[in-house]
């Protein structure tokens, strides 16, 4: 074979590489370059049946590349579906709700019954159950904390755990226990792994703790630890530059006096600012006794 012939050879079969050739017509090899007038039949290996000859088809069009379905954007007249009917409304309309359903509550029974079936916060979902409240619903005396810790979540009751156990010594320092002293959270879930509430959480509960502290009536409100105070107060200072300070908590009819003071599981990490937290609790004994 020439030269000229050999790279005829090379190119045509780069050529049938390149458009996807995979069988051969005939097992006798065939010159195709050769100068005979009539190139011989192509006739089928008498071992094996002849094959279908193939036809070449057009070149495919590609399939536009789509997202999955999940991920495809919804008409805007149908709300987008996360797993639960939490999460279907916006935090806005969740806050509304919880504003609405609180205001409707004439009872704190009423209260509880409309905050079990509240539907607006993801945190039912992934609590055990809510923490309502503990104690004398007559008091003169309410503490608000944060939010349940994993012993809480499990008892249904607030303060039950380790700084439940702390508060409780604290309060028996100045004559209370449960008995004299209403006791409730900000927020009524237990966040998953006892992480802190996030703002828009917070924000969603805070109707139906307002309307707690409005149905109890109490005449000195504490505000245990700086996310409480923050909530109920609308001090966002540090808890230690606010500690100890009177403020007031309006209630829309009328103005309860307010402590911030620490949370009791920050006083267990740090034992040194029980001092103060004494002093605070002397302030709300005197203020009681007033």
């Amino acid at each position: 074979m020439t030269p000229d012939r050999a790279k005829a050879a090379r190119e045509l079969l780069s050529f049938y590489v390149e458009t996807g050739v995979e069988d051969l017509v005939g097992e006798a090899p065939v010159d195709r370059f050769a100068d005979s007038e009539a190139a011989p039949a192509l006739l089928p290996s008498p071992a094996a049946p002849p094959r279908p000859k193939r036809m070449l088809a057009e070149p495919m069009r590609p399939e536009p590349v789509r997202p999955p379905t999940a991920m495809r954007q919804q008409p805007e007249s149908q709300p987008r579906s996360e797993g639960s009917a939490t999460t279907l409304a916006s935090a806005e309309v969740a806050v509304m709700a919880a504003r609405d359903a609180a205001r409707s509550a004439e009872t704190l029974e009423a209260l509880r019954a409309i905050m079990a079936g509240f539907e607006g916060c993801a945190l039912r979902l992934t609590a055990k159950q809510l923490v309502f409240a503990d104690g004398n619903p007559q008091a003169r005396l309410m503490c608000v904390g944060e939010a349940p810790g994993r012993e809480e979540d499990l008892e249904g009751l607030p303060f039950v755990g380790p700084s439940g156990r702390l508060l409780d010594r604290m309060l028996k320092a100045i004559g209370l226990d449960r008995t004299a002293v209403y006791i409730a959270n900000v927020i009524p879930w237990r966040p998953p792994g006892n992480r802190d509430p996030t703002p828009q959480e917070s924000t969603i509960c805070l109707p139906f703790i307002r309307r707690q502290i409005e149905l109890v009536d109490p005449d000195v409100l504490v505000c245990l630890g700086k996310p409480a105070t923050a909530a109920l107060l609308g001090i966002t200072d540090g808890i230690r530059r606010v500690r100890g300070r009177w403020a007031t908590f309006h209630t829309g009819t009328r103005e309860i006096r307010a402590m911030p003071t620490y949370h009791p599981a920050y006083l267990l990490r740090s034992p040194l600012e029980k001092r103060h937290a004494w002093r605070d609790f002397l302030a709300i004994k005197k203020a009681l006794a007033g």
